[in-house]
Formats: C-alpha cells, structure tokens, sequence
C-alpha cells in the first residue's frame, strides 16, 4: 500500500540552481580548469602507464619464465606468489597515494571552481 505525500509548501521545484552551459563551457575553457587537468593527468597517466607495465610483467614472467617464478624464497613461498602479493600491495599504495594527491593538489583546485561557479549564480 504506497501512499502519496503532498508536496512541500512554497512550490514543487526544491533542487538547487544550476549554473548554465555558457558557465560550463566557459569554465572548461579556463586557465584555471587546464591547470586543474594538467595536475590530474601528470599524476594519473604515468602511474597508470607503471602500474600496467608492472601488471604485464607479471603476466609475461607468469607465462614464460616459469622455472624463476617457481623458484622457492622460503618454506612454500615462491616468488610468483611473492610478486602476485606484491601486485596488491601496489594496487593500495597508487590508490593511498593518489587520495593524498587529490587531496592537497586537486580538491582545493576544484573548490575554487566550483565556488566561483556558484557565486555567479
């Protein structure tokens, strides 16, 4: 059984204002919005690039170099397992890392533009 509120008082229309598409688009054309950009990608295709050569490695090395990723480092450890593991924790670090680069170099960056962008409303 659904039953239906009555809408709030003062008109049906409660989402925020939104900036234009001339806003948009002149804010993408910014000077600010391209050094925005430029941070991300500097950070983001090179650790990216890194990661995906690291990950190839590991497959080519899985693939073909069987006796040195079957090579024992202790007990029943060896070093595919060792490198697999490592693959994780590489994982974690990029995305610990990229979360502190977001914070201090792209979030303030971003305020900024979205704060200018609402003063103009």
């Amino acid at each position: 059984m659904a039953t239906e509120a009555p809408p709030p008082p003062g008109g049906t229309d409660t989402s925020p204002i939104q900036p234009t598409t001339e806003s948009f688009v002149e804010a993408q054309g910014s000077a600010e919005f391209g050094e925005l950009r430029r941070t991300y990608r500097s950070f983001a295709f090179p650790l990216t690039v890194a990661f995906i050569a690291w990950y190839l490695l590991y497959v080519l090395l899985s693939n073909y170099a069987g006796g040195f990723m079957g090579t024992k480092l202790f007990g029943n450890i060896n070093v595919a397992l060792a490198l697999g593991l490592a693959q994780f924790l590489t994982t974690f670090l990029i995305a610990w890392f990229y979360s502190r680069h977001a914070a201090e170099k792209l979030d303030p960056k971003a305020e900024a533009i979205k704060s200018r962008m609402e003063a103009d409303l």
